[in-house]
């Protein structure tokens, strides 16, 4: 390139260094901070947009000259002002354009400035429409969107919404959204409409603004539901409305075909659409029960009416299929019950044109008031029931027009507090099969009783009630006191029990037997060389005839109850040596002073020799071992005195009498006569 064009190539470079002061120069003369400016909307006319830095004779035009007339700026000395106020909204930039001349060399440089219009939040929120319609379907599940309904704001900022509501059916999507979504399970029965006020609000600085639209939404109902015959009772079933029918009832006579439309009770057969938005045309029709063909139904109005006459006395069930005609899927079934009887020759008839009673509190039977004695009857006959003297039993009562009264089975109750007063009622008596009534005149005079005095009210009575109560409370803590002492007794009783035993065996010897008597004399008094005179003296064998167990003497019982118990068995016990060794094993006695646990044996000690550790049963008889030392003191002769009378021994008797009827031991001080004795019972 250089070797083709060397004098261009040369010069150009040249041309470059001598321009590059001059363009220095040129960005020297004016200038400003920024070639972007930015000014802020709604201005005054005159402030100031910018100012231009500029040098000494240096002059500011806006170019291309001759100047615009619609110019938005101005140039006063080195600024450049606003002309007109801005507005954001409608221009957001507009590029300037300057030229700057020296005067003293005329060079002119240009100068271009781009000013921004910055936008501020003066512009309130709207909305498009002050009211929406919307539509949303009942069966639409939670969740489902019912529409959006934003606002608009010029300026743009962000914005939240709120949503205002009488109910809970609706909610926002979210607060800076203003889509609207279902928020529960919609019904038309329940809700038809709903009125929804929507807010908006916007809040950036300086201003806050706000506005509001208004959303009816309708509720739309789906063929969701059957017929429901009429009259019926609603039930809600989690969510689900359903609609009870109690069926229908009727009577005809028999043998009689009845004109026009059969009357039912409690109304005509008809039904409705479950879905009252739509409430589609219903058709009616028989189900079964109809097989006779007596009865013929209207498939638009469901008028029953009879195509011939019944001829056997009962009833007839009939059920009734009742269809919408277009969604023949939604359907109800019902039953109409209809009695077959002989027809009614006579109406109810009263037994009095007049009834008078008096009636005292709620709950109270009325009194007859021209017989006192008895309460007041309301009795309406019927000649057709002859077989029951004239009672029907269809045949119910009501007084007309008052609540505060009832009849059951003729007699008259007050069932609500009423002041003291005079009523002149109506009674009403219907006989249920065929509608047939009678009335009569009731006079009843409600008249308060207060108790009289000296009677007892319900406070008395229960204060009467609580004392009894108390007294059987303490009626049963002592038969509970007495049972436990009982039971303690068992063991004494058990003693009785087993010496009445022994002695029977004793008895069984031949012989007539009236009683049997020993004495321990070890228990009497003490030997000279402290040993036990019961256990180891003589044994002697007593056997005599029978005798009272009082008129033994005081030696003879002595001698016995020192012998062995073996020696005092019958003598058929000692004919044979084996057998008497046998019976000496056996037969144990029942009174020692040794302490033995073998069994059969029964131990006798004195309380002073009692171990306390002892585990063995133990009854402790009277301690009279004093008495017992100073008659031993003296010399064993029965025949000795004592402060001049004869020394008296003391006898352990077993009497029949005794033992059988439980009264225990019987020891007995014997003397000359009956009036020295002494005695003394100890039970066991």
């Amino acid at each position: 390139m250089e070797n083709i064009y060397p004098h261009f190539t040369a010069t150009t470079l040249l041309c470059f260094i001598l321009l590059i002061p001059f363009q220095t120069l040129a960005q020297t003369i004016c200038s400003t901070s920024s070639r972007s400016v930015q000014f802020p909307e709604n201005n005054i006319e005159g402030d100031v947009v910018v100012t231009i830095h500029v040098e000494e004779n240096v002059t500011l035009e806006f170019s291309p000259p001759p100047a615009n007339p619609n110019n938005p700026f101005s140039l006063e000395g080195n600024n450049l002002t606003a002309a007109k106020v801005f507005d954001y909204e409608t221009e957001k930039s507009i590029p300037v354009k300057i030229t700057c001349t020296k005067t003293s060399t005329g060079l002119q440089t240009p100068l271009d400035i781009i000013v921004v219009i910055t936008n501020l939040n003066d512009n309130e929120p709207y909305f498009d429409q002050n009211l929406y319609d919307t539509e949303v379907n009942e069966m639409a599940p939670i969740g489902t969107t019912v529409g959006q309904y934003a606002a608009k704001d010029l300026d743009e900022p962000p914005l939240y919404y709120t949503l205002k509501s009488e109910s809970d059916y609706f909610r926002l999507q979210s607060p800076t959204s203003a889509v609207i979504l279902v928020n529960a399970h919609l019904d038309y029965d329940e809700v038809k409409n709903v009125q929804l006020v929507l807010e908006v609000l916007d809040t950036q600085a300086p201003e806050i603004y706000s506005a509001t639209t208004t959303i009816a939404v309708t509720i739309l109902d789906v063929d969701n539901r059957p017929p429901w015959f009429q009259p019926c009772t609603p039930h809600n079933m989690g969510g689900s409305v359903i609609c009870q029918s109690t069926g229908y009832t009727g009577f005809v006579n028999l043998n009689e075909q009845d004109p026009g439309v059969l009357p039912l009770k409690p109304g005509p057969l008809y039904a409705i659409d479950g879905d009252s938005g739509i409430n589609e045309e219903i058709t009616y029709s028989f189900l079964n029960g109809n097989d006779a063909g007596l009865f013929k139904i209207n498939s638009n109005t469901g008028n029953i009416t009879m195509l011939k006459p019944a001829d056997v006395l009962g009833t007839i069930t009939l059920t009734v299929l009742a269809s919408q005609k277009v969604n023949t899927h939604q359907f109800a079934t019902t039953t109409i019950t209809i009695s077959v009887h002989v027809e009614s020759l006579h109406p109810p008839k009263f037994q009095k044109d007049q009834y008078e009673g008096v009636i005292s509190s709620v709950g109270a039977m009325a009194i007859d008031l021209t017989n006192k004695d008895t309460p007041l009857q309301i009795i309406a006959t019927d000649d057709d029931y002859t077989a029951t003297a004239g009672l029907n039993p269809h045949i119910t009562y009501s007084i007309k027009g008052r609540s505060e009264f009832s009849i059951i089975n003729g007699f008259l109750f007050m069932t609500k507090e009423l002041p003291e007063e005079t009523l002149s009622l109506e009674v009403l008596a219907l006989d249920s099969t065929n509608d047939e009534t009678a009335t009569a005149q009731l006079s009843v005079e409600v008249k308060l009783v207060i108790n009289p005095s000296g009677e007892y009210g319900t406070v008395e009575m229960a204060a009467l009630g609580a004392t009894l109560g108390a007294l059987l409370l303490i009626c049963l803590v002592v038969i509970g006191m007495l049972a436990h002492r009982m039971q303690n007794g068992k063991a004494d009783w058990k003693k009785i029990y087993e010496a009445n035993i022994f002695r029977s065996s004793l008895g069984q010897g031949p012989g007539q037997k009236e009683g049997i008597q020993y004495t321990n004399e070890a228990f009497q008094r003490d030997d000279d060389d402290g040993g036990s005179a019961g256990s180891s003296g003589p044994e002697t064998k007593s056997e005599q005839t029978p005798k009272s167990v009082w008129d033994i003497p005081t030696k003879e019982a002595i001698e016995r109850s020192s012998a062995p118990l073996h020696d005092l068995l019958p003598d058929d016990t000692s004919d044979v040596g084996s057998d008497k060794a046998d019976s000496e094993k056996e037969v144990k006695p029942i009174l020692t002073k040794e302490r033995r646990v073998e069994e059969g044996y029964k131990s006798v000690w004195f309380k002073a020799d009692i171990d306390p550790s002892a585990k063995e049963e133990v009854v402790i008889l009277p301690d009279n071992r004093e008495d017992s030392e100073e008659e031993d003191e003296e010399p064993p002769s029965s025949s000795k005195k004592h402060d001049g009378k004869p020394q008296k021994n003391s006898k352990v008797l077993f009497a029949d009498t005794d033992l059988d009827s439980g009264l225990g031991v019987k020891i007995e001080e014997p003397g000359d006569n009956s009036d020295g004795d002494e005695e003394l019972d100890i039970d066991l």
